[in-house]
C-alpha cells in the first residue's frame, strides 16, 4: 500500500529469512545455517548478517546461543504485534483461525480508540477523518485503492485516540487491512463502496457528537461486517 521500503542488504536478509522462518523452510528448533553460509547465500558481509539476526531475535522469531548457533524460536515466542511477522503469516498462507484472531484483536483495540477519539479529537481531526470517509465513496475506486483509503482512515483515528500506545499499534493494523485485501476480491462494485463509506462516515459521525459509545459500535460493526464479507468471499472461491 504505501512505498516500497529501500531494500538494504539488512532488509533483504531479514524479510527472506523471516519470510523462511514463518513459512516453514527452518521450523522450530531448527539450527540455521552457519554465518559463512548464510553469508554466501545473501552475498553479505558477516557485518550485516549479525545486524539481521538481531533484528530478528528482537521479533522472536530467533535466538542465538554461543557454541550451539541460532536457533528458531517456539511460535508462541513470535511477536505477532510485529509488522513484519504478521505480514510473513498472511505470505506464507493464513487459515480461517488465524484470521479470527487478528478479527479477535482489531476488536479489542480499534473500537476503544474509537470511543477515546470521540473524547478526545480535534475538530481538525474530525475534518480530516470524515474527509477519508467520504472519499471511500468515489465510485472510480478499484480494490486497491477502497483499501488504501480504507487504511488511511484506520491509521487516522488511531492518531485521533492520543494515545501513543494506540498509535504503535497501527502497524499491526496495516498489516492485518494489507493481508485481508490481497486475500479479497480483485474488484470493487458499486454497492460495496457505498456500503464501506457509510459505514465509516458513522464512525465519524458518532465521534462528531462526542458519542463514545456510538462511536465504538460503529466501529465493531466495521470490523465484523468486513470479518463475515472476507469469509464469505473466500468460501465462494473454495478456501480453504
Amino acid at each position: 500500500m504505501k512505498q516500497p521500503r529501500k531494500r538494504t542488504s539488512h532488509r533483504l536478509v531479514v524479510e527472506e529469512l523471516g519470510q523462511a522462518i514463518v513459512g516453514g523452510e527452518f521450523a522450530v528448533g531448527d539450527i540455521l545455517p552457519g554465518d559463512a553460509e548464510l553469508a554466501a547465500r545473501f552475498n553479505v558481509s558477516r557485518t550485516v548478517l549479525r545486524e539481521a539476526m538481531k533484528t530478528l531475535a528482537a521479533k522472536g522469531l530467533v535466538v542465538a546461543r554461543a557454541r550451539i548457533g541460532t536457533r528458531v524460536q517456539p511460535r508462541a515466542s513470535w511477536n505477532l504485534f510485529d509488522g513484519d511477522v504478521l505480514a510473513w503469516h498472511f505470505r506464507a498462507g493464513v487459515d480461517e483461525d488465524f484470521l479470527r484472531h487478528v478479527s479477535e484483536v482489531r476488536l479489542a483495540l480499534e473500537p476503544f480508540a474509537a470511543g477515546l477519539a470521540a473524547r478526545r479529537a480535534t475538530n481538525a481531526d474530525i475534518s480530516q477523518m470524515m474527509r477519508l470517509a467520504v472519499a471511500m465513496g468515489d465510485a472510480g475506486h478499484s480494490a486497491q485503492t477502497l483499501a488504501r483509503a480504507d487504511l488511511e482512515f484506520h491509521l487516522r483515528l488511531l492518531e485521533a485516540s492520543l494515545n501513543p500506545f494506540m498509535q504503535t499499534v497501527g502497524s499491526l493494523i496495516e498489516a492485518a487491512l494489507i493481508g485481508v485485501f490481497r486475500l479479497s476480491n480483485s474488484a470493487a462494485d458499486e454497492a460495496e463502496i457505498d456500503r464501506v463509506a457509510v459505514a465509516h462516515i458513522r464512525i465519524v459521525e458518532e465521534i462528531r457528537l462526542r458519542n463514545e459509545e456510538g462511536a465504538r459500535s460503529a466501529m465493531e460493526h466495521v470490523i465484523k461486517v468486513g470479518q463475515e464479507r472476507l469469509f464469505e468471499n473466500l468460501r465462494q472461491r473454495g478456501w480453504p
